[in-house]
């Protein structure tokens, strides 16, 4: 009888390093960057192979209907943190804003019961953390190669590749936390951002694909003037050399910076892969719009073979938590910071209340909740998951935190969660996006400009989903436009938006 005690005792103590002694639950957020729905295979895509994104929406949910409040990379993450607005967490753009680490985070409650926290990766807001006792982060943007990290130790570069380099170093610390004490890890990804720069394993994985053309890539943006404005579109503003690689000379190509930094063995990869294409497309003297539809491909198949190494390590960090046997108390979610254009309406990025930029994919595993292949049609937006986490973690959210749990609708995924969804995107720069905010409900979009454009848009999603027709001063549609209206104006007061409140009064109709 003592004998088999002390087997038992012995498994147990062996079988893992995190099985015992810890009841809370832990997390692992993986956030990417500019990582569209349209090319993952959960989501339906016809190209996209992300096996191990949709590993995670296999063993536990799909949401059909994530948002974001503000399409664009820093603001995103900081509205994860806060879980508020980005008028409230004071990051709202890019270009101007610096975000205060020392406001309250969802991280910072999860320390206060005991949680050992991290970063590990692309955060885009500084590098003055707080709220984590470990870091190691990407210096701004991050460089897919040999890229220069940040930590308490100071500023040092690795070699390598950038997916690769983050999950090793996200694991590694893994590796140090306490077998008794619950973590909170998340891991941000460089991929797929632009400059859509593959790991050389994955050249050719997407180049004999056929892409076709969205229906909606000669849009003209009638009725939309905003959209005709715009510095984004494939054909005049992508970039032969700094987006597509097609430079002139090796010489040339060298001396952009992303090159600079590689070895010599990378650099060689990247000639041998990338001159030939040049050359073919040199003979061919592609004009107007054979040369549009020609970097419209050269652009799905960059940006396709770069998210195969970040789909590839996601899986690695499932592999990790599975072996660990954490599986059982770990919520794993995967999302990107916004969506993204994939040549719909001749783009590239983001920025837009469009459903494309919009929209976020985001799937989610935690098995003491979520049954396989769930699907979850609910709205939720990305101000909601600090909320949801904290709940997670039976901790008590913040009165000044924006977001709703959504542990509910994990619960019961047919129950609803938000009934209209209020956008803000603050940024007047690149790409001269008209800054806008709006609401949307299950059929309908109200969008205002201001700045660049003083103007409103309507649309009618369950009769032109693509968002192709302006509706606003179709008398038709008078007595909507009065509704979104109304709840355009409770949306500003139910966030305190007072910038949005301020330009609303004025009269531009």
């Amino acid at each position: 009888m003592k004998l088999s005690f002390i087997v038992i005792l012995a498994l147990a103590l062996t079988t893992g390093r995190h099985v015992y002694g810890q009841k809370k639950t832990n997390v692992v957020i993986i956030i990417s960057d500019d990582h569209a729905y349209q090319t993952i295979g959960a989501y339906g895509s016809k190209y996209g192979k992300t096996p191990q994104i949709d590993r995670i929406a296999n063993e536990g949910a799909i949401f059909k209907n994530a948002f974001v409040n503000n399409s664009i990379c820093g603001p995103s993450r900081a509205t994860l943190l806060t879980g508020k607005y980005s008028h409230k967490n004071g990051f709202k753009d890019n270009e101007t804003s610096e975000f205060d680490f020392s406001q309250d985070l969802f991280v910072k409650q999860l320390q206060q019961v005991g949680y050992n926290t991290a970063w590990v990766g692309k955060i885009h807001l500084g590098d003055k953390l707080q709220g984590f006792n470990y870091f190691d982060i990407l210096v701004d943007q991050g460089t897919y190669f040999n890229p220069d990290f940040i930590s308490k130790q100071g500023r040092k570069r690795s070699e390598g590749y950038v997916s690769d380099i983050v999950t090793d170093k996200a694991l590694t610390w893994l590796d140090t936390v306490s077998q008794d004490q619950p973590f909170c890890l998340v891991i941000g990804h460089k991929a797929t951002h632009r400059t859509w720069m593959p790991d050389p394993a994955d050249f050719g994985t997407y180049d004999s694909v056929d892409f076709k053309l969205p229906e909606t890539f000669y849009d003209d943006y009638e009725s939309r003037k905003p959209a005709k404005l715009q510095e984004m579109s494939i054909d005049k503003d992508m970039r032969m050399g700094y987006d597509l690689k097609m430079f002139e000379s090796v010489d040339a190509m060298m001396q952009d910076g992303n090159f600079k930094r590689m070895t010599s063995a990378q650099q060689e990869k990247y000639i041998n892969y990338y001159r030939p294409i040049y050359e073919e497309l040199k003979q061919s003297k592609l004009t107007g719009k054979a040369l549009a539809e020609w970097k419209f491909k050269r652009y799905m198949t960059d940006y396709l073979n770069t998210a195969q190494s970040m789909d590839r390590n996601i899986g690695k960090v499932l592999d990790y938590i599975d072996s660990k046997q954490l599986k059982e108390n770990t919520v794993v979610i995967y999302l990107s910071d916004q969506g993204f254009y994939m040549g719909e309406h001749g783009w590239f990025d983001k920025r837009w209340m469009y459903e494309e930029s919009f929209r976020t994919p985001m799937v989610m595993r935690y098995p003491p909740i979520l049954k396989p292949h769930t699907e979850i049609n609910a709205k939720v937006v990305n101000a909601d998951i600090a909320p949801t986490l904290l709940e997670l973690a039976s901790v008590k959210k913040p009165k000044d935190m924006q977001g709703e749990s959504f542990v509910h609708v994990l619960k019961n995924p047919s129950t609803e969660h938000r009934k209209d969804l209020f956008y803000h995107y603050f940024e007047n720069g690149e790409h001269a996006v008209s800054p806008h905010f709006g609401v949307r409900d299950d059929r309908y979009k109200l969008i205002r400009y201001y700045k660049r454009q003083e103007t409103w848009e309507l649309f009618d999603l369950q009769k032109d989903s693509q968002e192709l027709h302006n509706v606003y001063h179709d008398p038709a549609y008078h007595s909507i436009v009065k509704m979104m209206k109304k709840k355009l104006v409770k949306q500003i007061h139910l966030f305190d938006d007072t910038e949005a409140a301020t330009i609303y009064k004025i009269n531009i109709d």
